[in-house]
């Protein structure tokens, strides 16, 4: 959104010209509703004729040996401020072009969302939903060159974003999926995106990879996993995600790892067993477990638990029993990474971009244009954390080379079934 100061007619900011005396005329109408997006219009009109006469080293029907090119009409551009919606025409050139500073060229997500409209468009999956999303992006007459040079082009930067080399120790992994719907041999089905974090020993947190199909299946966790080993995710020591089927064997196989059941969702299934009157109870008494500062100390008030909920729901307290090692898993870490390893949670606002952006889409036509809407905003947010400070504290990543002290050093497990 870009914000129009207070024009002060008493401010000396522009020579009194035929433009300023234009201004002014504007500003006496200021009985009229819409006379400050009209002045907004103008003054943006006025700068952008001005960089042109810049840039063709002549103003308009002026003869100048210094000239470089000449104008060659306009084309439409709106721009969303405060005072409403500005209706600019810019400039274009007859050789080279020009674009003004203060509109930002489309982002890539937005083009890989234009791209995707468009492919449903012409795989003829379009729906009448479509063709209103189709007309209120200003697209009128959609050709397929058009179309695949755009696809392309966003194409070759997400995969060399998504299949680029890790370099370094990765400690941390998040897994966590987000399910969406795509068309496959005339059928709609559900698929999960898989999206794949990483913290290396910097404390620095990056996207590593992203993966499409069904999260039940155990050979497509390995082969995810086995992916990210080749482009060198390497020093796995915890992997954080959802109990998923199949995904456990897989990171004992391909990882070598430990694996943190997601707290939150573990809090969700716990409930499940308990009437929802007693939810809130039920949650405060297994929090507590949360609260202790060890490993032993959580692992004891865990059991306490677990035997008094039993009593009055033994399928609970089965869960518990089941469930004990792999969700307190991240108590044998470093205390100064633990709050960000017991969920998923570092991923449930990139999952919450993911969808929105999808959400607009409602069904790709394949699986690639979701790796080319998904991938661009993976891409983006990327980009965003890596201006940022650093995720985690890097003192804490020296004790992880250090033996954790958990039970006379024996090494944590991955237990064969999660409640």
């Amino acid at each position: 959104m870009v914000e129009f100061a207070h024009f002060n007619r008493d401010e000396e900011e522009f020579p009194m010209t035929e433009d300023r005396l234009l201004i002014e005329e504007l500003a006496a109408k200021g009985g009229q509703p819409d006379f400050l997006r009209t002045i907004a219009e103008n003054v943006l009109q006025l700068i952008m004729e001005a960089d042109v006469d810049g840039l063709i080293g002549a103003g308009r029907h002026e003869r100048s040996s210094e000239r470089a090119t000449w104008r060659n009409g306009y084309r439409d551009r709106s721009l969303d401020t405060r005072v409403g919606t500005l209706n600019l025409k810019i400039p274009k050139l007859r050789a080279g072009s020009y674009f003004p500073g203060f509109l930002e060229p489309r982002k890539m997500v937005e083009k890989a969302l234009v791209a995707v409209i468009q492919e449903a468009w012409i795989g003829g999956v379009s729906t009448r939903r479509v063709d209103e999303l189709v007309q209120a992006m200003g697209m009128t007459g959609i050709s397929k060159s058009t179309v695949s040079k755009l696809c392309k082009d966003i194409d070759e930067r997400v995969h060399a974003f998504l299949k680029r080399p890790l370099t370094g120790e990765w400690p941390y992994l998040w897994l966590d999926a987000t399910y969406l719907k795509v068309r496959e041999g005339g059928r709609i089905i559900s698929v999960a995106a898989i999206i794949a974090m990483a913290v290396n020993t910097e404390g620095r947190r990056e996207i590593v990879g992203l993966h499409i199909g069904p999260s039940e299946a155990e050979v497509f966790w390995s082969d995810f996993l086995k992916d990210l080993v080749r482009r060198g995710l390497t020093g796995v020591k915890l992997v954080i995600s959802d109990a998923h089927e199949g995904l456990k064997g897989a990171i004992t196989r391909v990882m070598g790892a430990t694996w943190q059941r997601c707290r939150v969702h573990f809090m969700r299934n716990a409930l499940s067993y308990v009437p929802k009157g007693q939810n809130t109870v039920v949650a405060a008494a297994i929090r507590q477990v949360f609260l202790q500062p060890d490993q032993k100390s959580a692992t004891q008030v865990w059991r306490q638990v677990a035997d008094q909920l039993r009593t009055r729901w033994p399928k609970l307290g089965a869960c518990m029993d089941e469930a004990e090692t792999d969700v307190l898993a991240y108590t044998g870490f470093p205390t100064q990474h633990r709050t960000k390893l017991h969920s998923t949670n570092p991923l449930e606002r990139l999952n919450k971009e993911v969808k929105r952006r999808a959400d607009v889409v409602g069904i790709f036509p394949n699986e690639d244009s979701i790796i080319r809407l998904v991938g661009a905003v993976l891409m983006e947010q990327n980009d965003e954390w890596q201006l940022q400070h650093r995720y985690m504290q890097i003192e804490g990543m020296a004790e992880l080379n250090q033996p954790m002290i958990e039970e006379e050093n024996q090494p944590l497990h991955i237990t064969a079934k999660a409640a």
